[in-house]
């Protein structure tokens, strides 16, 4: 398919979008083939960081280069970065860009799909437990819900590490996003979605991938919820809420009961390559599209808290911990390069720039993103949070145009983990959408006039 064309406002009845079968994230990439064999058994990706981190936090470098992301376009954003006992914690930029009201290190945020690393943490609680096996067929548990040959053959694994060939529910559960993608998200702003209403749109959607080939979708962790409720008894996100969030002590992350955040937090802002301008506030909206899949909102220093518990092996026993960090290979590198990004059970791998490998996951929904990353012991830690997305713009000839934006978020997430306040200069000069990480939920090759 043909890259976005330039945003026409003089013919906005010609503009199209359709979705990508994957989550809301930071920068755009290929999706990744595996056999369905190696999904389930795959090495783990390296475990140690290739590159130096230097020691103790520069809190002026990281305030400089937190400042250098809100001075390269994107409107605000607060981190919180730690190596062993020592934190600091900043913000950059507005909260809202009517009133000028400035962003605070301390605000809630909408986390997208770093929900995925909760619920996969609740199921493998499961698996210790024996009510779950991760190589046994989804229809075991839920037959009615997925019959047939999926139900046979798609695994518990084979959902949490994307591999399953399920399609996104998301362009059927958002009606005329093809036409009018601002009229859409208002539209649905305030409306609920059950579940299982939204599996069954997965389900019966076009598959991007075939089964065994890592292709990111959200029905993958819907599934999984449902899977919870089964087994468990309970509502997945009341589970997930006692059995995770609750044991690892976060204090203000959550599943929202409403459309609004009930804790301090920015507005937050989507613009859609250009097609929603000026971007919008999405802060207030009804998270049942997301559930156990994207819904959870948060604040940066607990998700440092969460993953650095995940990681020292406080929240999973050491099997399910090791299941979890058994990898695939997240796209399909080009010949004679190596894989920088490989997806375990709801967490991934990631080498950044400067040579490190750190474990975590991205996030985002309309308006809001998150990325969370630790070195494979926790010690050394970044989590950051963004109120304007899809910032991203194209030419004439739907090439990518110099993302300054992306370019400083990754020299500041870069920077942060490796010690030295900053990433690679050899970044600045790389091309747009060069790095991975998860694919967006919508993505310029998918916009159309």
């Amino acid at each position: 398919m043909r890259r976005l064309a330039h945003p026409d406002r003089r013919r906005p009845e010609h503009r199209r979008v359709r979705l990508a079968a994957a989550s809301v994230a930071v920068l755009s990439l290929a999706a990744g083939v595996v056999p369905a064999q190696a999904a389930a058994h795959a090495p783990a990706a390296p475990a140690a960081a290739t590159a130096a981190i230097t020691s103790g936090l520069d809190r002026e470098a990281l305030r400089d280069s937190l400042a250098a992301f809100h001075k390269a376009g994107m409107y605000g954003a607060y981190s919180s970065v730690r190596d062993g006992s020592e934190q600091w914690r900043g913000a950059a930029g507005l909260a809202d860009m009517d009133t000028k009201r400035r962003m605070r290190p301390d605000f809630e945020h909408r986390i997208g799909s770093i929900t995925k690393t909760f619920t996969s943490v609740a199921v493998l609680q499961q698996v210790h437990k024996g009510r779950i096996e991760l190589d046994a067929p989804i229809g075991r548990y839920l037959p009615e819900l997925i019959p047939g040959e999926r139900g046979r053959k798609v695994t518990v694994r084979m959902l949490l590490n994307h591999t399953s060939g399920i399609p996104d529910y998301i362009l059927p559960a958002f009606p005329g996003l093809t036409e009018d993608p601002g009229k859409s998200l208002e539209e649905n702003r305030f409306r609920r979605l059950d579940h299982k209403q939204l599996v069954r749109l997965g389900l019966a959607a076009q598959p991007v991938a075939e089964r065994g080939k890592h292709a990111y979708s959200n029905t993958n962790y819907i599934i999984a919820g449902l899977l919870l409720q089964k087994v468990t008894g309970q509502n997945p996100e009341t589970y997930i809420t006692r059995n995770v969030i609750r044991k690892a002590g976060l204090r203000h992350t959550y599943f929202p009961r409403s459309p609004y955040i009930s804790g301090p937090h920015a507005k937050m802002y989507e613009s859609m390559y250009g097609y929603i301008d000026p971007a919008r506030d999405f802060s207030v909206y009804d998270m049942s599209w997301a559930g156990t899949a994207g819904a959870m909102v948060s604040t940066t220093r607990d998700l440092n808290d969460f993953y650095r518990q995940l990681l020292g092996g406080k929240l999973l026993g050491p099997a399910e911990l090791r299941a979890m960090k058994t990898t695939v290979p997240a796209y399909e590198p080009e010949p004679g390069q190596d894989v920088k990004m490989r997806y375990g059970l709801g967490l991934y791998t990631l080498r950044m720039p400067s040579g490190g490998w750190y474990w975590g996951h991205d996030g985002g929904v309309f308006g809001a993103g998150t990325w969370a990353l630790s070195t494979e012991n926790g010690r050394r830690q970044v989590a950051i949070g963004y109120n304007l997305m899809k910032y991203e713009r194209f030419d004439e000839q739907n090439r990518p145009k110099p993302d300054p934006i992306g370019a400083a978020l990754m020299q500041y997430v870069d920077g942060a983990l490796s010690g030295s306040g900053k990433s690679s200069t050899s970044l600045r000069h790389s091309p747009p959408n060069s790095l991975p990480t998860l694919p967006p939920l919508v993505t310029p090759e998918q916009l159309r006039r």
